[in-house]
């Protein structure tokens, strides 16, 4: 070759044939028919995602060196290369399309081969020396797609909640409940169907809305339960085939300290592989989380709409020019953002649904695509209510004023006179106000239904909009 460097090659076998890999490559052949096969999406593999696959063959590593399965040496190695990319080395080298085959033997093996190549230069040897440690029969020992996959998919979805959503939650939680103080004092006129209803307080809206994903919290970590029940161990169809007797207990207690959760065993291993159930429960728990949280980003945006021809109840932070064509117009985008976030992981979750029914038999081979969407969803979702929070609720502020006047001009006002006038009197009052522009207040004396202090008493907007009393 004349001005280009030559490139380095490596030969590998599999049971297909002969290849030629990259030298500086860390995955091996069965990753390039993959990169070959599966020229799909350009999505690689999520990191939490590796990350979870890494924990897992780490702890084989230790179970397998412990238990006498593979050579002490071999281990030690293992587990020192699955440091080395936890630690962010070699990230570039896992790089099989999501959509990929069934099962996710491709991702699997890529995880194998690259732990495998780390491992041998680590023992000082070279890439490729698979006869001194292999990805299949040292990194892989014990183990298959079959069980390391639905493992996986638990543990990213379990790091991503602990390290994305939950955190998120927590941080929109307290803004809510501060804006909430802030706001307590403020009287606004509330809305059913679009209409004018009666005045409520501006800082409750925001306490119902804390309360809200305070509540989503709890659904989504009861949800979560299933996923530390493993089937790790179960090897190819559920049967430990080709694992050591106490394999099982001990992996599961390393991956438990490993990601710090209280794994468990699963009563029947089968059942842990075949099911995608514990996927479908926390994608749903997600999918009520988004709905919520699109109602949430409805409202604020109609609370700030204006500001001339709107409700402009409240002002969200600017945060960008709104228009490349009208000059001083900002946008709600941090609010239209969640919308389109939170549309996406319905869809994701509708995938997941049919992904998980789609099984036969021993294996449900779509895993793949659920791994994806639910640790996806996970995290876009706590990305999305971070950004939301930070660049949006804690910097709200309130229109005092217009929140009062259109509390003090709501028909809706009239329902407090219903004990006192009658429901039909009351009726009567709210037409003739709209029809005149008389104020109900006004309209009552006029006909001396109520004497002024009584009527006063019974319109006060503070005592109307205070939320009620429980007996403790």
């Amino acid at each position: 070759m004349t001005q280009q460097q030559q490139v380095a090659y490596r030969i590998e076998k599999d049971s297909m044939g002969e290849r030629r890999i990259p030298a500086d490559a860390y995955y091996g052949i069965q990753t390039l028919r993959a990169i070959e096969n599966f020229p799909i999406s350009g999505i690689k593999p999520l990191p939490t995602y590796i990350d979870a696959c890494l924990l897992i063959k780490k702890a084989t590593a230790i179970a397998n060196g412990a238990l006498g399965c593979i050579p002490q040496e071999l281990s030690n190695a293992i587990v020192q290369a699955a440091d080395q990319i936890l630690q962010g080395n070699l990230r570039d080298q896992f790089v099989v399309d999501i959509y990929q085959a069934g099962a996710g033997t491709s991702h699997h093996m890529n995880v194998n081969e690259v732990l495998a190549n780390r491992a041998l230069e680590i023992l000082g040897d070279h890439k490729g020396n698979y006869q001194r440690l292999s990805p299949n029969d040292h990194v892989n020992y014990g183990q298959s797609t079959n069980d390391v996959i639905p493992t996986a998919i638990r543990i990213g979805a379990l790091l991503a909640l602990e390290q994305t959503l939950y955190p998120a939650l927590s941080g929109a939680v307290a803004a809510l409940d501060n804006k909430a103080q802030q706001f307590q004092d403020i009287v606004k006129s509330g809305r059913t169907h679009m209409q004018d209803a009666v005045p409520v307080r501006l800082g409750e809206g925001f306490r119902a809305w804390a309360q809200i994903l305070l509540d989503h919290i709890n659904r989504i970590e009861r949800a979560s339960e299933d996923l530390m029940v493993l089937g790790l161990g179960g090897s190819a169809a559920g049967t430990g085939l080709n694992t050591h007797p106490q394999y099982r207990q001990r992996v599961t207690q390393i991956l438990s300290e490993l990601v710090e959760q209280p794994l468990k065993r699963a009563e029947h291993l089968m059942a842990a592989m075949q099911s995608m159930a514990p996927f479908v429960n926390v994608s749903g728990s997600l999918r009520n989380l988004a709905q919520d949280c699109v109602k949430i980003s409805h409202d604020l945006r109609l609370m700030d709409s204006g500001p001339k021809t709107g409700f402009k109840e409240i002002q969200l932070p600017p945060v960008q020019p709104g228009s490349s064509i009208m000059p001083g117009k900002y946008n709600p985008v941090m609010a239209e953002m969640t919308s389109m976030v939170c549309f996406q992981v319905m869809g994701y979750d509708s995938a997941i649904a049919l992904a998980a029914q789609a099984g036969q038999l021993e294996l449900n081979v779509m895993m793949p695509l659920i791994a994806y969407n639910l640790i996806h969803s996970i995290e876009i979702l706590g990305n999305t209510i971070f950004a939301l929070t930070k660049s949006c609720l804690e910097g709200i502020t309130a229109n005092r004023d217009r929140n009062l006047s259109y509390a003090e001009g709501s028909l809706a006002l009239v329902t407090a006179l219903n004990p006192h006038i009658g429901y039909l009197n009351a009726a009567a009052i709210a037409k003739e106000s709209l029809e005149t522009g008389k104020s109900l207040r006004q309209i009552v004396l006029e006909r001396e239904l109520m004497s002024p202090e009584e009527l006063a008493k019974v319109l006060d907007l503070e005592k109307m909009s205070a939320l009620p009393k429980f007996d403790a």
